[in-house]
């Protein structure tokens, strides 16, 4: 998970939650790779895909934040590509077993 944040207009106060994102790992569909990109920042949440770094969905952020999450994935497109490759599930959960 990664904490970051957008360069809008409006700053954060620092009571407000950081953002948070989070990178699948690489899938395939159909002929097409992609990797899935989650933000949460509080009671919002919106999920992406790359490489079209386009939002897919969206519960809460605004028009304006909505533009600033798809640009920055464009913008960390190779960054999020290699997170994504070192995404690992299967020790990803076992790690997640161990700690039950």
């Amino acid at each position: 998970m990664e904490n970051f944040s957008l360069d809008l207009k409006s700053q954060k106060k620092e009571s407000e939650p950081e953002l948070n994102m989070l990178v699948s790992p690489i899938c395939k569909r159909g002929e097409e790779k992609v990797a899935y990109v989650t933000f949460d920042e509080g009671n919002k949440h919106a999920e992406g895909e790359i490489p079209k770094c386009v939002i897919t969905s969206n519960a809460g952020f605004s028009k304006e934040e909505i533009m600033g999450l798809e640009d920055y994935m464009e913008k960390n497109l190779e960054k999020i590509k290699s997170m994504a490759a070192s995404v690992n599930p299967i020790k990803a959960m076992m790690k997640n077993e161990n700690n039950l």
